[in-house]
């Protein structure tokens, strides 16, 4: 297994050596002004890892590494890359050349492109499509953005029931190049309603003269043009599908989501939540390292006013305590440690359960049920690190009073600091916020104003102050 693993590394370390190396040579041939040979290197590697290598480049060379391509190659490699370098190569290449790259990506990708381009160029482009791309086009813009109408395809190869398994391979090898995947075949009536689906395998292994109605599944698992991308995501996620039908209030068959967008969307899902997570930042689907320095300190500062706010009332209500703090001396040196332990642990307790939320891991469960199991962890997790606290200030003070204080406070803030950052995501979700960019502030809030009062109140009542 070791070995299986290491051999995974090896090869994993060799492709980013390899796309590193690529993106050397190119920058060096093309500051060079060899042309030739930049072309050259491009034609053994993958559009994939040549978009990486070209996202790499200073931007002066983009569009001059672009235009090495063939027209073939460059349609693969530009739906590869950042949406922020394919807004600059519109800007910068010719007319034809643009209008050759756009009008031959899939209409999903199109979409997905225009969603991120200023409306005057978007209308420009439109123009210059051919009519069936901007028709297909103009059909999927048309979808609420975030809905799988939105992000569906339309290039799909539909069958009729009284077809025969070698007509429906004929029609196959027919229509492969203009669908964007063949593994499924959708079956409709003569109204377009989706009453069936068939995969490449059951045709294969299928008696040739075999009407596909007789071997197609008539129960389809599918999505509405206004179904949430997110949940779409999960659905192909949850089933292991390659695509998923898309139907439209008449229940008519119009596309299909398949597994490369859910990736995207997954992967997107993901940065947000963890951006939000760690930090208040919302993602907007742009590379974070490659947003403008005074916007992301835009973005940032709003959460840190936020925290610097509450770490002034937190400072007030030690200030009002001076004649506690006055009295033991030795209090104030745990302050820093009750209230960080406090944050960590309910910032656990919000990591699993927004994680839960997204992955649908919560649904079978109810919001006090998931609030009083993390009171439970909070209270073991407080009960374990209080008594390790308690001995440590013994150690550290040589007062038992104020080690006794201090792990009951512990206690007390950690399952605090669990049921707060169990609790908020539910809550804000209720109130239709985003609960991943909401919950780290108010957690830290609540967890240290009321961390704070606890620990005093409790060194009152236990050293009868």
């Amino acid at each position: 297994m070791n070995d299986t693993n290491n051999t995974t590394s090896s090869i994993d370390l060799s492709r980013q050596e390899l796309r590193d190396l690529v993106r050397a040579q190119l920058q060096m041939l093309l500051e060079a002004g060899d042309l030739a040979g930049a072309k050259a290197i491009l034609v053994p590697v993958q559009p994939a890892d040549i978009a990486e290598a070209v996202e790499g480049l200073p931007e002066a060379m983009h569009a001059l590494a672009f235009r090495l391509l063939s027209k073939d190659e460059a349609i693969e490699v530009y739906e590869y890359l950042d949406y922020s370098i394919q807004e600059r190569l519109i800007s910068e290449l010719r007319s034809q050349e643009v209008r050759d790259v756009v009008d031959r990506m899939s209409p999903d990708d199109r979409a997905k492109l225009f969603d991120e381009l200023p409306a005057k160029v978007v209308n420009r482009l439109l123009e210059q499509l051919s009519l069936a791309e901007r028709e297909a086009t103009a059909q999927l813009l048309g979808y609420e953005a975030g809905t799988a109408g939105r992000i569906m395809t339309p290039e799909l190869i539909s069958l009729k029931e009284h077809l025969t398994v070698e007509q429906t391979l004929e029609r196959i090898r027919q229509l492969a190049d203009s669908s964007e995947i063949i593994y499924y075949l959708y079956v409709t009536d003569n109204a377009l309603h989706l009453s069936g689906i068939v995969s490449l395998r059951e045709l294969v292994i299928s008696h040739p003269n075999k009407p596909i109605g007789e071997i197609m599944t008539r129960e389809v698992v599918f999505v509405n043009t206004d179904t949430d991308q997110e949940e779409v995501a999960r659905l192909i996620q949850r089933y292991d599908f390659l695509a998923v039908p898309v139907v439209d209030r008449e229940k008519r068959l119009v596309g299909i989501v398949t597994v490369d967008d859910v990736i995207d969307i997954l992967q997107a899902e993901n940065t947000e939540d963890i951006y939000a997570v760690g930090g208040g930042v919302q993602s907007s689907g742009d590379n974070y390292f490659q947003i403008n320095l005074l916007k992301v300190a835009r973005k940032r500062v709003v959460w840190l006013l936020v925290l610097l706010v509450t770490n002034t009332v937190t400072g007030a209500i030690i200030t009002a305590e001076e004649d506690v703090l006055a009295k033991v001396v030795k209090l104030a040196a745990f302050i820093p440690l009750l209230t960080g332990t406090g944050g960590n642990v309910g910032a656990q307790s919000s990591t699993v359960v927004i994680r839960g939320m997204n992955t649908g891991e919560l649904r079978s469960f109810g919001a006090l049920q998931v609030v009083g199991r993390e009171a439970l962890a909070g209270a073991l997790l407080g009960g374990m690190l209080g008594v390790i606290a308690t001995f440590w200030a013994v150690m550290l003070q040589k007062d038992l009073a104020v080690a006794i204080v201090v792990g009951c406070s512990l206690l007390a803030i950690s399952i605090l600091a669990s049921v707060s950052g169990s609790a908020l995501p539910f809550l804000f979700r209720l109130l239709r916020l985003d609960p991943a960019l909401m919950s780290a502030p108010f957690i830290t809030t609540a967890v240290d104003v009321a961390g704070v009062l606890i620990y005093f109140n409790l060194a009152r009542l236990i050293l009868n102050i």
